[in-house]
């Protein structure tokens, strides 16, 4: 892909995940014009919306599961877990606001595709945490993503964000040694 064709996906995708944050009902065309880009040049790239959808969600995902590493580097594993779990949190958010994504990528099976970086993003957090002893050593990623199904599940409205930090500080409890 040319360099001006590669800026100008990245642009629509940017655009599009902005857009569907704040809308759910975001239109191809509003897109288009927020990206800079005539719609010939938005369904070059992404010929659906169904396209588009997917292509977001999986970009939100593969910077979820990228960011792991780069936050053991940054924080303790106990603080890189919880702000993990933040992102997922956030992650969650916008994929709640958006469940034609989530139907989407569900149609095209990428949960299944993206079952096995997370659980293996969560284990890279929760082994440095057990190495540190500052994680109790009885758990495993799957038992944590049982745990911490509220961040993508729930629908609290205007508390959502309140009862989130609070389920999520109920968790990183239960999860010390």
């Amino acid at each position: 892909m040319r360099a001006d064709a590669e800026q100008n996906r990245e642009r629509i995708l940017e655009v599009a995940r902005t857009a569907l944050k704040a809308s759910s009902a975001a239109s191809l065309q509003s897109i288009a014009k927020a990206a800079g880009v005539g719609q010939g040049t938005l369904y070059r790239h992404f010929p659906s919306r169904e396209a588009l959808l997917i292509a977001v969600y999986r970009h939100d995902l593969d910077e979820l599961i990228a960011a792991a590493p780069a936050l053991l580097r940054e924080q303790s594993p106990r603080e890189a877990l919880r702000s993990w779990f933040e992102r997922l949190a956030a992650y969650g958010r916008i994929k709640h606001g958006v469940a034609e994504a989530v139907e989407a990528a569900t149609r095209a099976d990428l949960s299944g595709e993206y079952y096995a970086p997370v659980v293996q993003a969560i284990t890279l957090l929760l082994d440095a945490g057990k190495a540190a002893g500052t994680l109790r050593t009885d758990v495993d990623a799957e038992d944590v993503l049982l745990l911490v199904g509220f961040l993508w599940r729930n629908d609290f409205g205007a508390e959502r964000e309140a009862r989130t930090r609070h389920l999520l500080s109920v968790v990183m409890d239960g999860l010390r040694p």
